[in-house]
């Protein structure tokens, strides 16, 4: 396989067969080498929610990158993932099935959360990341393809979130998000990548709006990755500031046209194009975003969710300020604990989704 290659098998029954098919294909065992070297399986457990909400990476597509790996040699393996700034990753192991895993395999799981860290020098950018995914010999990258609520587009680049400490997601927040996604990734290992294209939220990184998409992918370039991922559901490369300025450092192409696709199945009945409705940019145009932290931001467009349900989202006539850009300062209406300066705020960190819904609805729904 080379860094120029896709291949695409269609599905959504078996994901598991569907799994050892394409790693059958990619001949991943020829890329890692040595069978005594150290694997890491990085999947997206952004939330304790099952996969078919549409956030978090199948277990059975895990459960086949271990069970190929053990069968080919492989033992020395773990998998490890960070919940987002204020959820559980013990708790998502468990919900998502990943404590089955590590029973059945006798894998280890790492809640990258606890673990110690290192400063890097990312093209000028100082990131802490955690030893742990360091210090494997080989990264194997699982994403979910989903919209972002905040960067449009998330999977390979993005999802190597979950290999910084909390703190560092908060401050990648105060950054804008995009440039130190795309600097991390010049020392984020991506040695192997495979998408889960099954059903994710293509409007919010949290789920909730499953949509089918029906297959898994494989890549090495995480760019390429990210592009392709980009016109699947509906969304141009330009549209993605992270994706540019990874290519422009030279992480990988954002070159589809010339990809080399290889199809392992027919892809009849399968949509080419699974585009995003761009629910969240109408549900947010009364907020006032200011360096949130994903969880927090989440929580909100949920509540807004519920009223344009409820009323329809034109009968928010107040802007509604969030984020960590509001520590200390004053405005009308927040949510958050970084607007507790505000004349009236929804407390917590994050808060919950039902507060922020009976907040605004006796605050902000004329």
């Amino acid at each position: 396989m080379d860094k120029n290659d896709i291949y695409i098998i269609y599905g959504n029954k078996d994901l598991k067969n569907m799994t050892l098919q394409i790693l059958e294909k990619t001949n991943i065992e020829s890329l890692i080498g040595d069978r005594n070297k150290k694997i890491g399986i990085k999947p997206n457990l952004i939330n304790s929610m099952k996969a078919s909400f549409g956030s978090t990476t199948h277990p059975e597509i895990v459960d086949g990158i271990v069970q190929y790996l053990f069968e080919k040699g492989f033992k020395n393996i773990e998998i490890m993932e960070g919940s987002w700034v204020g959820g559980n990753t013990k708790e998502a192991f468990k919900v998502c099935g990943y404590e089955d895993i590590a029973q059945k395999y006798g894998v280890e799981l790492i809640d990258t959360k606890k673990e110690k860290y290192t400063s890097y020098n990312c093209g000028g950018i100082d990131i802490n990341i955690c030893d742990c995914a360091m210090n494997v010999d080989f990264m194997i990258n699982v994403p979910v393809l989903k919209g972002h609520c905040q960067t449009e587009v998330t999977c390979a680049l993005k999802n190597n979130k979950g290999i910084i400490p909390d703190k560092e997601k908060r401050r990648f927040h105060t950054m804008g998000l995009h440039k130190p996604i795309a600097h991390l990734n010049l020392k984020a290992k991506n040695d192997f990548i495979l998408v889960d294209a099954v059903c994710g939220d293509v409007d919010f990184e949290e789920g909730g709006n499953p949509v089918e998409m029906s297959r898994i992918m494989a890549f090495l370039d995480p760019v390429l990755c990210d592009s392709y991922g980009c016109g699947l559901i509906g969304y141009d490369v330009e549209d993605v500031e992270y994706i540019k300025i990874a290519r422009r450092l030279g992480i990988g192409s954002t070159d589809v046209e010339n990809a080399n696709i290889h199809e392992l199945n027919s892809a009849e009945g399968i949509k080419n194009v699974i585009p995003s409705s761009r629910k969240a940019q109408r549900l947010s145009k009364n907020i006032n975003q200011h360096d949130a932290c994903s969880a927090c931001f989440a929580s909100l467009m949920y509540a807004m969710q519920r009223i344009d349900d409820k009323y329809g989202i034109n009968h928010v006539k107040e802007e509604i300020s969030i984020g960590q850009g509001f520590k200390g300062k004053t405005g009308k209406i927040g949510i958050g604990r970084c607007t507790k300066c505000f004349e009236k705020y929804v407390d917590g960190c994050p808060p919950k989704a039902k507060d922020i819904l009976e907040f605004l609805e006796k605050e902000a729904v004329k």
